[in-house]
């Protein structure tokens, strides 16, 4: 065991590593996970569908630029140390979450609303590119070679752990206020609250200690002059940088945003699910799923990295399609007949004005029980022109609100907890095995990129492509998937074939 451990103990490095990092991914998902409502607050009534999809692209914007967060903060935390470095990302990842809490809507300001989301979206994204390389480099870097996976996996429990944090708080937060102040103004506490939460974890943080390993360099002068340059002007180095790209990272990306965030995506969104539903059921599959990446990344330090995370890709190559065509026939209530229904509530009407209040739109809402114990509301709608020789415009109907029965409520948090536990396999042991790629002095910097593009921007650009794609004309709800489908099996061929499957004690980190 490291000496330093002496003043310094692993747990004490884990807790408060994790804690910072667990609180930047809480600021990073809030936004994902009230897109619906923000997307209703940053643009015009009449959007429609465009409101979610403009909203998913700014939620996507954050992921694009994780990168370039990746190299600045990659680099200087290869120049002036890894615990400054992360202390600055997380003050960063926290102010513009607060911010985003204070941004008027729409209908105050106009456009300049999401643009200045927008622009604080990118400010989060920047520090969150900074953030992970830092806490995974710092964990290991103090961890024994033959527990390396085992530590930093609770690192990775991190990014879970901060989105089962936003749901929580904003599922509570929306049950304390009622959904109709939740929708007005409510949304905004999870943002505001963020600034608590960094506050606390800044106090923690700067108590922790330099890394040894990069204190030794430190103390023989060895430190990089120029991380960047040696990172990617190194041959062998950059090979190294790809083969984790292409090999690894960006097959767990869309492993891990398929997994939690397109699937709460579709089951709110296509399947029409609840609000409150949608969530509880992802906050049981996370629950339940999550100490598999701490299963995960120990069996690693035993077996080697390699096989557990592209086994995590093919299982997820094989089930999307079934799994999310169960998540569609279960929730389609179209086909239901009179025996099915228990009871139906006396119909709401309201009326809204449209076009500049010239027209209006009728809804007629009615609530539908079903004797298994699952509900929706029914809606039926018309435009009402104010020109008399136009006629009434007839919508669609809509079933949407839908509760599910008891047993297919667990279904499906069975089924997102196997797509987590998919997530725990490529995820656990991923830290371990980018940290021991590349050498102490340009590790910060080698190790972030490749995570942040394949993670971020392959990852990160799930929901917003699989939902555009599913949008096209002649497309169907499931033609969203084919995309982390592609992304999982190009990464799983060419992880197969290149990557490596050192055991830890033949993979020991260089200093």
């Amino acid at each position: 065991m490291n000496p330093e451990l002496q003043k310094n103990s692993i747990f004490k490095v884990i807790g408060a590593s994790s804690l910072g990092t667990l609180i930047e991914w809480y600021d990073f998902y809030i936004f994902g996970s009230l897109a619906t409502i923000i997307g209703a607050q940053l643009f015009p009534a009449d959007a429609g569908a465009s409101a979610l999809i403009n909203t998913l692209a700014i939620f996507a914007a954050g992921f694009i630029v994780r990168p370039f967060g990746a190299l600045v903060f990659g680099r200087l935390g290869d120049l002036i140390g890894r615990k400054y470095t992360f202390l600055l990302t997380l003050v960063l990842m926290g102010g513009s979450t607060f911010l985003i809490g204070l941004i008027p809507s729409y209908s105050s300001i106009g456009y300049a609303a999401p643009i200045l989301v927008l622009i604080l979206r990118l400010v989060q994204g920047l520090a969150l590119g900074g953030e992970y390389g830092g806490a995974a480099t710092y964990v290991a870097e103090h961890a024994p070679a033959n527990k390396r996976g085992f530590f930093t996996s609770w690192i990775q429990t991190t990014a879970t752990g901060g989105l089962f944090l936003s749901l929580g708080v904003i599922v509570l937060t929306k049950n304390l206020l009622g959904a109709d102040d939740f929708a007005a103004w409510g949304w905004r506490i999870p943002f505001l609250l963020s600034i608590l939460l960094v506050g606390v974890s800044i106090y923690i943080r700067m108590k922790m200690h330099e890394s040894p390993m990069f204190t030794k360099l430190k103390t023989e002068g060895k430190v990089s002059k120029n991380p960047l340059k040696e990172s990617f002007n190194n041959k062998a180095n950059f090979k190294m940088v790809l083969l984790a790209l292409f090999g690894a990272t960006m097959g767990q990306g869309v492993i891990w945003y398929t997994g939690q965030f397109y699937a709460q995506s579709f089951i709110e969104n296509t399947c029409k699910v609840d609000f409150n539903d949608s969530r509880y059921i992802l906050l049981w599959g996370i629950a339940f799923a999550t100490p598999f990446f701490v299963v995960f990344g120990s069996w690693s330090d035993r077996v080697g990295r390699k096989w557990i995370m592209l086994t995590g890709m093919l299982l997820g190559i094989i089930f999307y399609r079934p799994i999310y065509q169960i998540f569609l026939d279960d929730t389609d209530f179209s086909k239901i007949t009179q025996e099915d229904i228990l009871s139906v509530d006396d119909p709401v009407v309201t009326r809204g004005a449209i076009d500049g209040g010239v027209d209006s739109l009728v809804t007629t809402t009615a609530v539908v029980t079903l004797v298994d114990g699952s509900s929706y509301h029914k809606v039926q709608s018309h435009t009402k022109f104010a020109a008399a020789d136009k006629p009434i415009e007839i919508h669609p109907e809509l079933l949407k609100d839908k509760k599910l029965s008891s047993p297919i409520f667990w279904k499906f948090v069975f089924l997102i907890f196997f797509q987590i536990l998919l997530v725990t396999m490529v995820y656990g042991p991923i830290a371990a095995f980018l940290v021991e790629l590349f050498p102490t002095k340009i590790r910060y910097t080698s190790m972030s990129l490749p995570y942040h593009v394949g993670n971020g921007v392959f990852g990160g650009l799930v929901p917003f492509i699989a939902t555009l794609i599913a949008s096209f004309s002649g497309s169907t709800p499931l033609s969203g998937l084919w995309y982390p489908i592609g992304i999982a099996a190009l990464s799983f061929v060419i992880g197969a074939v290149y990557l490596s499957n050192k055991k830890p004690v033949e993979a020991e980190i260089e200093d």
